[in-house]
């Protein structure tokens, strides 16, 4: 089948939409998602500066929702007209995911980022018939379809609007993933959360779901704004003597932080903003060696990379939609949508920081 899609083909070039041929049926655990809409996450943009480890040209896109058109058959747990959220990949066998940690799956970076499964023959071509990288976190959802692995999908409630939901299955879902799973924060823990993009406004968001109080640093005053509205207490990232402005507004000190911004400075501003044996998690990708500063691992405190969340998407995207349908995580205040053809200003807007959480809407779904 043909459709349209959004194709990089050098790490320097802007986007091109062009007619793209799957040549190829769902195989047995696969399904075929008519994509209504899809979230555009800084690690799609990342790819310009992977040093060309990540394939092109490629598909990208992996924030990626809509309504299943077809399956591999009957031994697929989800059928023709689910409305579904598409997740990250994972293997599905290795000790990571038969225990419940499919973030850490063995097979992680290769499934999402470099190259997908092996036995997999090129599927996506051009109009030339030239062959385009593996699917992107098993999707390549920057597209009108997407064939998946059933195990990427989670099935929504069609009263759901589909088309805003594609960031729950990363970048909203690592966010409130870290605090609600790797931080288990609840009523009278303390947080700070350093960076209010999309990760660290959803990490707001659940926060305040669970009853804890949230510090937010942010260097941009619209994002401090938000994180406001959503209840934290914003404090802006030149502030003087940061981590004991934090400590004093968290009665002596945060017991979880987290990081979105790979700025040494601000990690160790957020050790030193710790009380004794809190936590700070890291989500974004450090590209240098991280000099701590000394003491900022005394007394008990650590430090550790948080990936996807440590999320298991069929339980947490659910509880997520949950706490929308309720009012109390509303992410769908921080997206704005765009044609697919307008992806390039989408990325544009995106690195100026002018919008919070792009959504592309294919052709026909901008709404």
């Amino acid at each position: 089948m043909r459709f349209q899609a959004a194709v990089l083909r050098s790490y320097e070039d802007p986007f091109a939409i062009e007619e793209v041929t799957l040549r190829t049926e769902p195989a047995v655990g696969e399904i075929l998602v008519e994509i209504t809409g899809c979230g555009m996450c800084r690690t799609d943009l990342a790819v310009r500066r992977s040093a060309g480890r990540s394939p092109l040209p490629a598909v990208l896109g992996h924030e990626g929702a809509g309504i299943v058109v077809r399956t591999g058959g009957p031994g697929t747990a989800i059928g023709v007209g689910d409305h579904v959220v598409l997740s990250f990949d994972s293997c599905g066998h290795c000790r990571n995911c038969r225990g419940a940690s499919p973030a850490h799956c063995d097979s992680f970076a290769s499934l999402n980022l470099f190259g997908g499964r092996e036995e997999e023959a090129p599927r996506l071509t051009d109009a030339t018939g030239g062959a385009l990288a593996p699917r992107w976190f098993g999707q390549s959802s920057f597209a009108e379809y997407a064939l998946v692995p059933a195990r990427n999908a989670v099935r929504v409630d069609p009263a759901l609007p589909v088309a805003l939901l594609g960031p729950l299955g990363c970048g909203f879902l690592t966010g409130a993933g870290a605090v609600l799973n790797t931080f288990g924060a609840g009523p009278a823990d303390t947080l700070a959360v350093f960076g209010a993009g999309a990760v660290g406004l959803a990490a707001v968001m659940a926060a305040t779901a669970a009853g804890a109080l949230t510090v937010a640093v942010d260097r941009h005053p619209g994002r401090l704004a938000l994180a406001e509205r959503f209840g934290a207490i914003p404090l802006p990232a030149g502030t003087a003597g940061l981590p004991e402005r934090i400590r004093r507004l968290t009665d002596g000190g945060a017991q979880y932080a987290l990081d979105t911004t790979a700025s040494s400075p601000l990690i160790n501003d957020a050790l030193r903003a710790l009380r004794p044996t809190g936590s700070l998690g890291l989500v974004a990708r450090l590209h240098t060696a991280l000099p701590l500063e000394p003491g900022t691992l005394d007394r008990g405190r650590s430090i550790r990379h948080i990936c996807e969340g440590d999320a298991v998407p069929g339980l947490l995207i659910p509880r997520l939609t949950g706490l929308w349908q309720a009012g109390r995580f509303p992410f769908d205040q921080l997206i704005r949508t765009y044609p697919l053809a307008d992806i390039n200003e989408a990325e544009r807007d995106c690195d100026a920081g002018r919008v919070v959480k792009p959504v592309l809407l294919p052709e026909g779904r901008n709404r």
